[in-house]
């Protein structure tokens, strides 16, 4: 029997939300699996004929022993995605990079800053825009600035941060995120903000409902994936590309999620069978 290690932290033991949907599926295709800490000392894995890293979302306060951690355990089995694209994909100057790169790729613009000085600059050319750290998630620490000369901006520190412009429709049409495993895009969730807040994520009100996947949307998706493998070169096992709808009316690629995507089975329970047959194609 093959085995897989469904790689979490000690915050989520049993793994993501909904993660017995995903259980029951592994089991009925034989293949034995179990959810383990990205930390934890005692684990081989090595043992494993394969490691598919799923809600490891502590990494984010310790982005270098947790690279070191993917590293280590590429050198001993199949490490989905792999080091390499977590490295690239922990830190948001990626966005920058993309924007430049992809000729035709619609991307959020992103300007990198390392001060108040340099975060007033993007807050200068965009006028209203979003502050967020270079390597963060679930929304901590994004501050919304109209103004450069914002009083909270030199208390944020020195960065690294993204500036972004605020993209006003993401208080109206939210922000979409579409599925692709394997190379196909299985589906898309889209997900709105609460009141006045621009976060989208549940710790802030924010909710996620499943829609029919838009050919729109997915297109983007396919587009955005591949673009990240021609940077990376490499092929890509998975990942979440969320997006936004831009004030010209295109849609545009505001992050990838390449590292810890979560399926989002408590709204789309769907998306654990195709999951599952990415790793039994890998594991063939």
């Amino acid at each position: 029997m093959s085995s897989v290690l469904l790689v979490t932290c000690t915050s989520w033991p049993a793994g993501e939300p909904a993660a017995p949907v995903l259980d029951r599926l592994l089991a009925e295709r034989g293949i034995d699996a179990r959810w383990e800490s990205w930390d934890d000392p005692d684990v081989d894995w090595s043992a494993a004929d394969l490691v598919a890293v799923r809600s490891t979302w502590d990494y984010v306060a310790r982005p270098t022993v947790f690279l070191d951690w993917a590293r280590r355990v590429e050198e001993g089995t199949r490490l989905l995605n792999g080091a390499g694209v977590f490295a690239w994909n922990v830190d948001k100057a990626y966005l920058a990079g993309l924007g430049h790169l992809e000729q035709g790729l619609p991307v959020v613009p992103t300007e990198l800053a390392s001060d108040a000085a340099e975060i007033a600059k993007g807050v200068r050319r965009f006028g209203s825009a979003v502050v967020k750290p270079r390597v963060g998630a679930s929304g901590i620490g994004v501050v919304v600035a109209d103004r450069p000369d914002d009083a909270r901006l030199p208390g944020l520190g020195h960065g690294p941060w993204v500036v972004q412009p605020l993209v006003e429709s993401v208080r109206t049409e939210g922000e979409t995120s579409v599925f692709v495993l394997d190379g196909w895009a299985v589906s898309q969730v889209d997900k709105l903000p609460a009141g006045d807040e621009i976060r989208v994520h549940e710790e802030f009100g924010g909710s996620s409902r499943p829609v029919p996947l838009h050919e729109e949307a997915a297109a983007l998706a396919r587009q955005g994936m591949a673009a990240a493998e021609r940077v990376l070169g490499v092929r890509l096992d998975y990942g979440r590309v969320d997006m936004m709808r831009l004030a010209d009316g295109r849609l545009a690629v505001s992050e990838l999620e390449l590292i810890e995507p979560g399926l989002y089975l408590d709204v789309v329970p769907e998306n654990a069978a195709p999951f599952v047959d990415l790793l039994a194609a890998r594991l063939s």
